[in-house]
């Protein structure tokens, strides 16, 4: 029975009316014929039909039916379209349909690589499009969109090729977004007056649910999200260092000149061992991949010892060049702790073992006094000595002895010291039972370095540990100032204060 109080839809070619279609076949054809016209035609209908898209995609990203029915050819066009059209772009609502179009393609390549194929495939190529979009072409909220869907299309094997065709500029952008999205986010958005915002930006971020504060976090949710998207995006290219690919040991050296570049990149085990094998080929990439290790050497935050260790001997007897004699000198340091000395202590009588442990207990004791005296540098030497006569199964003497020259090290403000000093004791004291005054003594040279998150994670660990092994009342004051001040400054929007005194003066 009709119902006479429905009106209804004239449309032959209505999205959603092509979604009720009882018979598949003519489903699939409507659905296929409209995909083809949307970015031929005018329609307010259009945002609409798009913001149902983007739910469907948000939900069933696996579902292969509308990318087979030219969905990733329709959602490029229409963001080119946005690019070249500004008139259409600012008419009605279209200004919604960039994004969409970006998040769409995004969802539907995340997870399934023959999807992320079809998207890259010669007829439809979708990347030029967020190209435009991750150059800033409209604005940082689209770019957010681009980059999460790039980030995912380089993440496939079957994919990865065809976005790497645009290498150079992606990885440069991406450099260049990762560092200074939270600025561009800042002010072109949190910075600004309620009433000066863009109100799609707006509306897109809250959806109409919560006022200026949950607008605000949602901005900044989003600011961080697009930073990590650009960082992600780096990284499937760096993840990609092989003999067919010269650029990616290029991209590792370069991220390898930057703390947080250096840092990600040591986390990886593949890439540093990719790094050594690379060490050992053609000469161009031996270069730059020696390069790269040396910058991770020189890095005492970055712990790829054990890594270089077991590739030592193969290094040594290849004949390889160092262009670094420090860095050579490291790794024959790390060298001479982990196998040489073992080897020297086994042949070792008792009693020469015996002697040494006193000359350890001893020189520990004089190292104190020195200190408490305050003759910093020679309580330092003092306490050098003492690590190297400190016998390898001594564990607890060498925690001391590093966590004490580190305190050493941070009076005389050598930070890069006091953190390799404080590193070394706490991995000898362990991740379950970590010394608590080395603990301490790194966040205040990561602080004094200007590491504010490194130093907060290490005191908030020091304050953690001191919870556990007493009353809340005895966690120390200095210990609470830290973390207030580290807070503060690793908030994502911490120079706005700053920025903001500047200007107002």
């Amino acid at each position: 029975m009709l119902n006479f109080d429905e009106p209804q839809c004239k449309n032959p070619s209505c999205f959603f009316c092509s979604m009720k279609e009882t018979n598949p076949f003519r489903r699939r054809s409507k659905l296929a014929a409209i995909f083809k016209e949307i970015p031929c035609t005018e329609s307010k209908d259009h945002v609409l039909v798009l913001s149902g898209l983007w739910n469907i995609a948000m939900s069933e990203p696996d579902d292969p039916e509308f990318p087979s029915l030219g969905l990733f050819e329709c959602m490029s066009k229409l963001i080119q379209k946005s690019i070249r059209n500004r008139a259409w772009l600012l008419k009605d609502q279209n200004i919604f349909i960039p994004y969409y179009a970006a998040h769409i393609i995004g969802s539907y390549v995340m997870n399934k690589e023959d999807l992320a194929a079809r998207a890259v495939d010669s007829k439809v190529f979708v990347v030029p499009a967020l190209l435009e979009l991750l150059r800033g072409k409209i604005s940082w909220v689209e770019q957010r969109a681009a980059a999460r869907a790039l980030g995912h299309l380089a993440s496939h094997e079957k994919s990865f090729e065809a976005v790497s065709l645009f290498e150079e500029e992606i990885v440069k952008l991406s450099m260049e977004i990762a560092s200074n999205c939270l600025k561009n986010v800042y002010r072109s958005f949190l910075g600004v007056e309620d009433r000066l915002r863009l109100k799609y930006q707006s509306d897109l971020l809250t959806r109409g649910l919560g006022g200026l504060e949950t607008e605000n976090q949602k901005a900044e949710e989003w600011g961080i999200q697009l930073q990590c998207w650009s960082l992600y995006l780096l990284n499937c290219f760096a993840l990609r260092v092989n003999r067919k690919s010269p650029g990616g040991i290029g991209l590792i050296k370069t991220l390898c000149k930057t703390e947080l570049g250096r840092s990600k990149v040591s986390e990886v085990k593949e890439v540093i061992e990719r790094l050594c094998d690379l060490s050992r080929s053609s000469d161009d990439w031996k270069i730059m991949a020696l390069d790269a290790l040396l910058m991770l050497l020189r890095d005492s935050n970055v712990r790829i010892a054990q890594i270089v260790l077991q590739d030592y001997h193969k290094i040594k007897y290849s004949g390889l060049k160092m262009n670094s004699e420090d860095a050579q000198r490291s790794i024959e340091n790390l060298w001479e702790i982990k196998v040489e000395r073992k080897k020297k202590e086994k042949l070792m009588s008792e009693t020469e073992l015996g002697e040494r442990r006193k000359m350890v207990k001893s020189l520990k004791k004089q190292g104190k006094k020195k200190f408490l005296m305050g003759f910093v540098k020679e309580a330092m030497e003092i306490y050098t000595v003492g690590i190297g006569l400190c016998p390898l199964d001594m564990i607890r003497d060498r925690v001391v002895l590093y966590s004490n020259r580190a305190q050493c090290c941070l009076l005389l403000k050598k930070a890069e010291s006091a953190i390799s000093d404080a590193t070394r004791a706490l991995c000898l004291s362990g991740v379950d039972d970590p010394h608590g005054k080395s603990l301490w003594r790194r966040s205040q040279a990561y602080d004094l370095k200007g590491s504010a998150r490194e130093s907060l994670m290490d005191c908030l660990a020091f304050v953690d540990q001191r919870l556990k092994r007493s009353s809340p009342e005895k966690i120390p004051y200095y210990a609470t100032q830290m973390i207030r001040k580290q807070m503060s400054a690793t908030w994502v929007f911490s120079w706005v204060n700053f920025t903001t005194r500047k200007s107002d003066g």
